[in-house]
C-alpha cells in the first residue's frame, strides 16, 4: 500500500508539472496566432465605408473603421454578402453559373459573385482563426491550473515517515510525546 501510494504521488506530481509547463506554451501559441491574424488583416488595409448610409443598420457602428480583428472581419464579410446580393439579385455564383454566358466568358454578375464569395470566405476564415486562438489561450490557462492542482496534490501525498525507535528509552519518550 505504501509503495503504490508513493508511486501514485510521484506520477501525479510529474503529470502536474508537465501539464503546468505545457499550459503556458499552449496559451502563448494562441496569443501568437491572434497577433498573426491581426497583423495579416491590418496588412490588407480593409476599411468600412465612412458613410453610414452605405452600411446596414447592424454595421453602422463600424463606419470608417479598419478591419483588424476577427470580429470586424466577420462584420465586413456580412457587408460583402449584402453588396454581392444587391449586385446579383440575391443569386449565388453557382446559380449564376447555371446560365452560360455568350462566348464562355463570365458575366459581370458572375465575376462579382465569385470575387465576393471568395473574399467573404477569407474574412470568415480569419474570424474562425481568431476564435480558435482564444480557445488555445483558454485551454492553456485551464491546463496550467489543472497541472498546478495535480502537482500540489502529488507532492502532498507523500507517504508518512515512520520513525523506529532504536532503544526502549526512545520508545518510551516517543510514546509520552504522542499522548
Amino acid at each position: 500500500m505504501r509503495k503504490s501510494r508513493g508511486i501514485a504521488s510521484v506520477l501525479m506530481a510529474v503529470l502536474g508539472v508537465v501539464m503546468a509547463g505545457a499550459g503556458p506554451v499552449l496559451a502563448l501559441q494562441g496569443v501568437q496566432a491572434q497577433r498573426e491574424v491581426r497583423h495579416e488583416l491590418a496588412a490588407q488595409k480593409i476599411a468600412f465605408p465612412t458613410d453610414q448610409a452605405k452600411l446596414p443598420d447592424a454595421l453602422k457602428r463600424y463606419a470608417g473603421e479598419k478591419v483588424t480583428t476577427g470580429g470586424e472581419a466577420k462584420a465586413y464579410a456580412e457587408f460583402i454578402s449584402a453588396q454581392v446580393a444587391q449586385a446579383t439579385g440575391g443569386r449565388t455564383y453557382q446559380e449564376l453559373s447555371a446560365q452560360p454566358a455568350a462566348g464562355g466568358q463570365l458575366t459581370q454578375a458572375q465575376q462579382t459573385a465569385l470575387m465576393g464569395e471568395a473574399l467573404r470566405g477569407s474574412l470568415l476564415s480569419a474570424n474562425q482563426a481568431e476564435n480558435l486562438s482564444w480557445l488555445l489561450i483558454g485551454l492553456g490557462v485551464l491546463l496550467t491550473a489543472i497541472g498546478a492542482v495535480f502537482a500540489l496534490t502529488g507532492f502532498s501525498m507523500r507517504p508518512p515517515r515512520i520513525v523506529v525507535p532504536d532503544s526502549p528509552e526512545a520508545l518510551e519518550s516517543l510514546h509520552l510525546r504522542l499522548r
